[in-house]
């Protein structure tokens, strides 16, 4: 039985986000999907995984609505243990950056930038500067050649960090995410701050490692389920991994939760080392020090 991965979002106004989290919960449930859907005022943003079949019927019924008819859906195989459960919720924003309301991709974004357009904006040399608007966990084991990454744990630290990006201000900016999700309403900070040339990669990074395997992206890309990471050809000679392991130092991208159960920070563990039973952070966890030096 093959599983298959749905990944979406869409900037739109929802009248009345409870009836359709009602609706939403009851397609899912009927259709065995789990996953997450956040609804909003502004729109909607889900990842869901389910039997193919399955997720197909989804996507139907979904685009049947008119608000939803466009969205770019995006398609990755499943594992069929992605997720743990189905959580649909209701929300202040479908991406947390805590930016005024007027900040609205539905009204005013930047412009969108194919995977293609940027393969050959790579390929030419031009100057561009590839903004990651992920956070650094994520950064960390797959990213944009010369790329640059705000200093940023979550995406509201962009209204300070953003002042990191002051001299790029009227360079060719492309800012980059997941799935396209957080580049739409960053990007469109980034405009509303004086910016003069922002362009955000439509259909986000997954979309361009589908086409481009292991060219300019290298690593893999931190998606938020149970796969933590996922890459593609990661068998090809191409492929690099970024990181090492944080206890004994080995080529690895693996990342657990630090077993303390005060800290559960991701970390880059091998397996020799997880099977040793070493499942704290790389000094013995911090939390535990600093708590211990308290």
């Amino acid at each position: 039985m093959s599983h298959q991965i749905l990944l979406y979002y869409k900037y739109v106004h929802v009248e009345d986000p409870a009836t359709l989290m009602a609706a939403q919960r009851e397609l899912c449930t009927r259709l065995k999907l789990r996953g997450r859907i956040l609804i909003a005022h502004e729109g909607i943003n889900g990842t869901l995984e389910g039997e193919t079949e399955a997720t197909e019927e989804y996507v139907r019924e979904l685009f049947s609505d008119p608000r939803f008819s466009d969205i770019h859906m995006k398609r990755s195989v499943g594992t069929g243990s992605a997720f743990n459960k189905l959580m649909i919720k209701v929300r202040q924003e479908i991406v947390g950056t805590h930016f005024p309301a007027e900040i609205n991709p539905a009204d005013h974004t930047s412009q969108h930038i194919t995977a293609e357009e940027l393969h050959e904006l790579i390929q030419s040399g031009e100057n561009i500067k590839i903004v990651d608007m992920r956070n650094d966990y994520e950064f960390k084991i797959g990213r944009f050649e010369n790329s640059i990454l705000p200093p940023m744990e979550n995406s509201r630290d962009l209204a300070v960090a953003v002042k990191e990006l002051e001299s790029y201000k009227n360079e060719k900016i492309i800012t980059v995410c997941t799935g396209g999700v957080r580049c739409e309403k960053m990007s469109a900070y980034l405009l509303r701050e004086g910016f003069t040339n922002v362009s955000q990669l439509y259909g986000g990074i997954v979309t361009y490692m589908e086409k481009y395997p292991n060219k300019d992206f290298k690593g893999k890309l931190y998606v938020f389920d149970n796969r933590i990471a996922m890459g593609f050809e990661t068998d090809s000679p191409e492929h690099e991994i970024l990181t090492n392991c944080e206890k004994c130092g080995v080529v690895n991208d693996h990342y657990i939760n630090c077993s303390d159960n005060a800290c559960h920070k991701q970390i880059i563990m091998c397996e020799s080392c997880v099977a040793a039973g070493q499942v704290t952070c790389a000094a013995g966890c911090i939390k535990l020090q600093k708590a211990h030096n308290h």
